[in-house]
């Protein structure tokens, strides 16, 4: 496995980052293909045999319980000091907005939430998981400044917003003397680039790290073409980012594949060796051993300047879709998807 810092933190962290989307109740989720608390444990003391030392979970994956699952596991596997653990918080719900509750206030209740199912003492980054556009950005920047210097939080992330957004935030906190964001989740794979477009451009001169989610496409980067399983067929979301552009991927995935049997690895290794060149860490979701085994292989596989060149070649501009196609001031006020539990949560 190799390391890297993350951005402008201390933290050194392995180039794969374990996802635990899929981990957690089924019965507080939406997913039928997450795992239980006995399959989760499994996959977390592999990939750490195997290396990785970087995790990230969200209060949002199965109402707390990816977190509880994640944190049970690293106390019996791992040194606290070993491991980077990464969770993610949830805008205000309008029930929470309707009662007052600032954003500080709300950040200050969901990473004591977070702190608690975890079982730990601090986490070491803090994601701000959408962008709020009913919550002034100096209260969001103020609060997760605050929960720094409290220590319960090492450093502050963002995910899900757009390159303008990320380059104000951070303006704001050099202007206030806030903590600033060290890291971006976007949506970013080897069938959707848009990232290329500012963000990619951004976090190279202001060394912000890349950390994306969906780094194999939902699963679609890492098999044939016509193969399938549970989750391609059940994971609607995923369903509903990539089925309209199914056609023009194909000839990217079949390049994939391609690649993949003259190199004689897995897909996933391609996809993901691919994404390393762009990235410090993607977060790759594991439900399998043998997921994250590529994963972890891929950190190992160094693609030549002409592979990467051929691999790129056939994309095609991609329009926004998921998390970011509502993340608009006018979406985010027609369909408020996040909360803390009781209501569904799209997943990123």
């Amino acid at each position: 496995m190799q390391y890297t810092k993350l951005g402008n933190s201390e933290l050194k962290v392995s180039r794969i980052c374990m996802g635990c989307m899929g981990f957690g109740d089924a019965k507080n989720g939406q997913h039928s293909w997450t795992l239980d608390e006995k399959h989760s444990r499994e996959i977390i003391k592999h990939g750490l045999e195997l290396g990785v030392n970087f995790f990230d979970t969200a209060i949002g994956y199965q109402s707390g319980t990816s977190e509880q699952y994640l944190g049970r596991a690293l106390r019996d596997f791992a040194k606290r000091e070993d491991v980077v653990v990464a969770t993610k918080f949830l805008p205000r719900t309008q029930e929470e907005i309707a009662a007052g509750i600032t954003g500080q206030q709300h950040i200050e209740q969901m990473v004591n939430t977070s702190l608690k199912n975890l079982g730990l003492d601090y986490i070491d980054l803090y994601i701000y998981h959408m962008w709020d556009y009913e919550t002034p950005l100096y209260d969001i920047m103020e609060g997760l400044d605050r929960v720094v210097k409290a220590g319960k939080v090492r450093y502050i992330g963002i995910s899900n917003c757009f390159a303008y957004q990320l380059a104000k935030a951070n303006a704001l906190a050099e202007k206030e003397g806030f903590h600033k964001f060290v890291s971006i989740q976007g949506h970013y794979n080897l069938i959707f680039r848009e990232e290329e477009r500012e963000m990619a451009k951004l976090c190279y001169e202001d060394n912000i790290a890349m950390t994306p989610y969906s780094a194999l496409a939902g699963g679609r980067l890492s098999k044939h073409p016509g193969e399938t399983s549970k989750r391609l067929e059940e994971d609607s979301y995923a369903k509903f980012k990539y089925d309209a552009t199914a056609e023009q991927d194909a000839a990217i995935i079949s390049r994939v594949a391609e690649l993949a049997e003259k190199r004689n690895v897995s897909m996933t290794e391609i996809s993901l060796a691919w994404l390393l060149t762009k990235v410090t860490s993607p977060v790759v979701g594991a439900t399998k051993l043998h997921h994250i085994e590529g994963a972890a292989k891929a950190a190992e596989l160094i693609l030549t300047p002409e592979e990467c060149a051929y691999l790129e070649e056939p994309y095609i501009p991609h329009k926004l879709v998921g998390v970011m196609a509502q993340n608009t001031p006018a979406a985010a006020k027609e369909q408020h998807v996040w909360s803390t539990g009781s209501q569904k949560i799209e997943q990123a």
